[in-house]
């Protein structure tokens, strides 16, 4: 693989670089915003949900995401006023304005529930319980209110923003683990988050190609 000049001489890798965006990317938010221990040891999965279960008051009222509920009821009221122009404009924005007032609402919940499972070791338990129990609270509740106010186009709706569920959940997961779309003390600005975002988009992106990458090596070694 050719090599790359930096601009202070020194010859360097393609691949060496996305290791270092990947490590420049690895802390995670405990130092700043955990929610829930400042002990030395790791919070296990198991701890992060006796947490959920025992302070749920502090954890998820008090700590409640307004970050997330901004972001996620902006995108999700949209993919709900595409999926139903089909039925009239007067049908599309009624499925997006109830989507925005229960995501407005409930957002805020799941994204101090994935902050939460955030902060909790190993970090490959956590993801997959926050994309199994986001997702089931999050999806059952949404069909039930578009089911009650007779939305067009309920399955495509559905289907669509269970498919973003399945991205936004594990982006959301990575972004909080490295301190940002976090809420509580010491906790960065929205400004300050969208600032972080090109850096976190990337390691998000570069995640996968460099686990492979890793992979692969650890084999051929």
């Amino acid at each position: 693989m050719p090599l790359e000049v930096s601009s202070s001489g020194v010859h360097e890798n393609p691949v060496t670089n996305l290791h270092k965006l990947q490590r420049n990317l690895t802390s995670n938010c405990k130092g700043s915003a955990s929610t829930i221990s400042h002990k030395d040891s790791e919070m296990t999965l198991s701890d992060a949900l006796l947490s959920l279960v025992k302070r749920p008051g502090e954890l998820l009222i008090r700590r409640w995401n307004w970050k997330a509920a901004v972001c996620s009821s902006l995108i999700r009221g949209i993919i709900f006023l595409l999926a139903n122009l089909r039925s009239g404009w007067h049908a599309a924005v009624g499925a997006m304005l109830a989507e925005w007032t229960y995501r407005a609402f409930t957002s805020g919940f799941y994204g101090s529930m994935t902050q939460v499972l955030g902060e909790a070791e190993p970090a490959w338990q956590a993801a997959i319980a926050a994309m199994i129990l986001l997702p089931l609270s999050s999806h059952s509740l949404e069909f039930v209110v578009h089911w009650l106010r007779h939305t067009p186009h309920l399955k495509a709706s559905i289907i669509a923003s269970m498919s973003f569920t399945v991205i936004s959940t594990l982006f959301n997961f990575y972004a909080m683990r490295r301190g940002t779309m976090v809420v509580g003390a010491n906790s960065p600005t929205l400004v300050q988050d969208m600032k972080n975002m090109p850096k976190v988009i990337g390691g998000f992106l570069a995640f996968a190609p460099l686990w492979a990458w890793r992979s692969l090596r650890s084999r051929e070694a």
